[in-house]
């Protein structure tokens, strides 16, 4: 949230489109620039430049808040140049800077241009509203008339230097030399163009190429902060027109005339990926090209708002502060295929990702550096996922009450509620626990104006009520020791710090992260908007300022899910948007978010505060239904955590990642729906309808959560009744799902004796659950314990279920020494008894409901380090 100068996106997009066209439709000279305009043109000048006049203070936040051209026609508040380009739109198909570059230096580097370009129709195509210097952008596919607006944004005393131009391409020629070192990497030369390529693994390799012979690595260890060793256990040979280098699991060939690669699988037949054409530069860009397969799919770039499948799209990667559909705030320059490989462009530069036919990824700049990984003996997306996030940090393990619920606002000195103090946080402290709201951890102040005060008396009064203590902040951390001591544990990220994004991002979000836990023995939680590859191993990504709508909701859904296959586990945004107040689209909102780990709440900035209760009822009931589930279901969430921290896959996911070979979930067939873990699908309602079309469940039986009615997949289901209070939620047959006990409130107050477990049962299943003391970091030296959990089921309707409970392997600090379970055991039929390690239990400690098809059983207090079986002759699987 930005309440001074902002590099936000317009919160009144249509308004602000509107001016830029009274901005841009007069079509006057441009009087302020010299020239006022120009031209590129295959066949005149492919490069051109022009001078801005001195500002002498230019503080303007945005072209929204520049003056209609015809008032201001010697550009004395903003600059305007006319760019024509005279290029067919189809030149830039191969060229890997995709578009005309666009670029502003001013020689003082405290000063701060930003660039934005429009079409003919008032439409941005390109901007560049960073603080860095130069800002630079390129016009995808330019063709036609486009307008320059720059506007000073923080200006004394200073002027600009404009340019474009028309690049020209060169495409890698002939091997004229290979060569393989003692260290295991192997290098290509062809011509004054130099590659260079390690395995790092039997499945991972990275390539580099130097258009000029001499390799250079400005990303150094900012993204993969431990590079892997080359490996020297590779083999080559030459094949006549290509040399091969081998592992036991791939084959890259390295065709001779003209230089050009493509990887196999051992049997140095079967195709992973392979080049139509050679690598490809200009002077600012390397663009490599792809052949596509007849079914390939594309996933990752980071996060990609409103879209999670890629094939027949363009993607950008980039910093943006677009936090609508279609922004792309927080992407990575990594993608993967459904063959079964993924990319990592080892680069802070730009870049756009075009999945046509063939594929082309460039990035803005004059070197090609990208790590490949394949999963190993065939396709499989969590492995490649898991290969990519081994380079560049797995998601962070998160303290416990991070997966609760947040709430944030601005005490003291806010401008929409009046003159409040920080203390104030306590009173809607209260209102959580009065409620009995789950609340894990608030934000008091917004760092735009809004300070704080009585700093330990307000995280002690938050620790009192089970909450902790967080700040957020524009201007970077310069007290961060002393608010940590002081009982912060909670840091958001804005834009006015970190937004030139990049490595200035990701340096940002660890610093964060390490000052908590360096000055406490906390772990660190940390959120951001504006990240790049590696921001995973420390925070959490936030999508920005959005107004809530169902329109919102709907995009969120897929934005999520797909970010999961960027190995981002934490991907999120505010319940009904900071801006805009409607009850129905805040609690249709929150109701899915309950089964997204990280969640919070924006008060302060509608036209009314956005509590769970603060529109009361129904809203409070159903807030609170969801809620408090999502607190019950925090041993499910946490154990997801914890297989993130090891794996890199995150518990949203797309369809397409646990069914990657049904065509249905590689699309739009299933975009506004996602898995959480592989147990629950969620299919939100995103409309103002009490009715969901189109829930796409996939091969097996499907329970419906509240019913109980079974589902046979894969099928389609159509007029799902959906009442404001009942979100459309699945449970996989076969899951187990651990649970606390009902009521349960906060993590510090749940009764530690007591451990339920929801079974579907079909066939045979299993679930590990991981504890640990949820908040300090114990746990890097072991501090944990597991629980696996197996189900046996035989038979539909009529058989028998047998549920096999673990000891608990492991110790950690508040571990119980035994606990009672309560299981709810969804089953085809009732059992005629239940067996506990073989003896019957009393009657009273189990029991049968007819309606739902569930036996409730409760056993007596066990210790955790004995395992046990339950036995339920007579209930057998779920139909299926």
């Amino acid at each position: 949230m930005r309440t001074t100068l902002t590099r936000l996106p317009r919160t009144a997009l249509a308004a602000v489109l509107a001016l830029v066209c009274a901005l841009l439709g007069a079509q006057h000279p441009a009087h302020a620039a010299t020239p006022a305009g120009g031209t590129l043109a295959l066949a005149g000048s492919h490069r051109l430049s022009w001078q801005s006049p001195t500002y002498a203070n230019g503080s303007v936040p945005d072209p929204a808040h520049c003056p209609p051209q015809a008032q201001d026609p010697g550009g004395l508040t903003c600059d305007r140049f006319d760019l024509t380009v005279d290029v067919p739109a189809s030149y830039w198909q191969g060229n890997p800077d995709g578009g005309v570059p666009v670029a502003i230096t001013w020689q003082d580097p405290t000063n701060d241009f930003d660039l934005y370009i429009y079409d003919s129709a008032g439409h941005e195509v390109a901007e560049s509203a960073g603080s860095t210097d130069p800002e630079a952008t390129v016009i995808p596919a330019a063709s036609g008339t486009y307008h320059v607006v720059v506007v000073p944004y923080a200006v004394t005393n200073g002027s600009y230097t404009g340019t474009a131009n028309i690049p020209t391409s060169t495409t890698v020629g002939a091997v004229t030399g290979f060569s393989h070192a003692d260290d295991g990497s192997y290098q290509l030369r062809a011509g004054a163009a130099a590659a260079r390529i390690d395995f790092t693994g039997d499945d991972v390799f990275r390539l580099q190429l130097a258009p000029d012979g001499t390799f250079t690595d400005p990303a150094g260890r900012e993204m993969v902060q431990h590079p892997p060793a080359t490996v020297r256990t590779t083999r080559q040979f030459d094949a006549g027109d290509y040399y091969g280098i081998a592992t036991k699991d791939l084959t890259l060939r390295a065709y001779k005339n003209p230089l050009r690669f493509a990887l196999y699988r051992a049997d140095n037949r079967t195709v992973v990926w392979q080049e139509t054409q050679g690598l490809t530069w200009t002077d600012d860009a390397v663009q490599q090209t792809l052949a596509r397969g007849a079914q390939e799919q594309f996933y990752g770039a980071g996060e990609q708002n409103g879209s999670f499948s890629h094939r027949d799209r363009t993607v950008h990667v980039a910093n943006s502060f677009d936090w609508n559909e279609g922004g792309y705030n927080n992407s990575q320059p990594f993608y993967l295929s459904s063959n079964g490989y993924g990319v990592f462009r080892n680069t802070f530069a730009p870049g756009v990702y075009s999945f046509g036919d063939p594929v082309r990824t460039s990035a803005q700049e004059r070197r090609f550096d990208g790590y490949f990984m394949a999963s190993p003996g065939g396709p499989d997306l969590k492995s490649v996922i898991g290969e990519y996030t081994d380079l560049v940090g797995k998601p962070f393990m998160p303290p416990v009450y991070g997966l609760e619920p947040g709430d944030s606002d601005c005490y003291l000195h806010n401008a929409n509620r009046g003159e409040r103090h920080t203390l104030d946080a306590l009173k809607v402290a209260d209102g959580y626990t009065s409620h009995q709201t789950p609340l894990g951890w608030m934000l008091v102040n917004d760092g735009y104006g809004c300070g704080y005060e009585n700093l330990q008396q307000t995280g002690q009064g938050l620790r009192d009520h089970q909450m902790q203590l967080g700040l957020w902040t524009s201007t970077g951390l310069p007290n961060q020791g002393e608010e940590v001591k002081a009982g912060v544990r909670v840091r958001k990220l804005d834009v006015g710090w970190v937004g030139p994004g990049y490595q200035f991002a990701l340096d940002g979000c660890q610093q964060a992260y390490d000052g908590i836990e360096q000055n406490s023995d906390a772990r660190g939680f940390v959120w951001l908007p504006v990240s790049w590859a590696g921001a995973q191993r420390c925070g959490v990504l936030w999508s920005g300022d959005q107004t809530g709508s169902y329109d919102y909701v709907r995009w969120q859904i897929p934005t999520y899910a797909g970010a999961t296959m960027s190995g981002i586990a934490y991907d999120t945004g505010d319940v009904g948007g900071i801006f805009g107040n409607d009850p129905k689209v805040e609690t249709r909102d929150l109701q899915w978010k309950t089964f997204v780990p990280t969640v919070m709440t924006m008060d302060g900035w509608a036209t009314g505060d956005k509590q769970p209760w603060a529109s009361g009822e129904p809203y409070t009931s159903i807030n609170n239904k969801y809620l408090q589930l999502k607190e019950r279901l925090l041993p499910y969430l946490y154990t997801l955590a914890a297989q993130a921290h090891t794996s890199g896959v995150g518990a949203v996911r797309p369809l397409a990642l646990e069914y990657p070979n049904d065509p249905a979930t590689w699309g739009d067939t299933a975009k506004y729906e996602f898995l959480s873990g592989d147990s629950f699908l969620v299919a939100p309602v995103y409309d103002s309808s009490d009715t969901r079309n189109g829930i796409y469940l996939p091969a097996g039986t499907w329970v419906d959560y509240w019913t109980g009615r079974t589902y046979q997949g894969p099928t389609t289901v159509n007029g799902y009744h959906a009442p404001l209070d009942t979100l459309p939620l699945f449970v996989r047959a076969g899951a187990v799902v651990p649970m606390w006990p009902q009521g349960t409130l906060s993590w510090q107050t749940r009764d530690t004796g007591r451990l339920d477990y929801d079974v579907y049962a079909q066939g045979d299943s299993q679930f590990t659950l991981y504890e640990d003391d949820g908040t300090t970091r114990a746990y890097q030296q072991g501090a944990s314990a597991t629980q696996r959990v197996t189900v046996h089921a035989t038979g539909h309707g009529h058989g028998s279920t047998e549920l096999t409970v673990g000891p608990s392997v492991g110790d950690y600090t508040g571990k119980p020494a035994a606990r009672s379970y309560e299981f709810t055991v969804h089953t085809g039929a009732a059992p005629a008894q239940v067996l506990l390690d073989g003896r019957p239990l009393a009657a009273g400690a189990w029991s049968w409901d007819q309606a739902a098809g569930v036996v409730h059983v409760t056993t007596p207090p066990i210790s955790t380090g004995t395992g046990f079986t339950l036995h339920l002759p007579g209930a057998g699987a779920l139909a299926g």
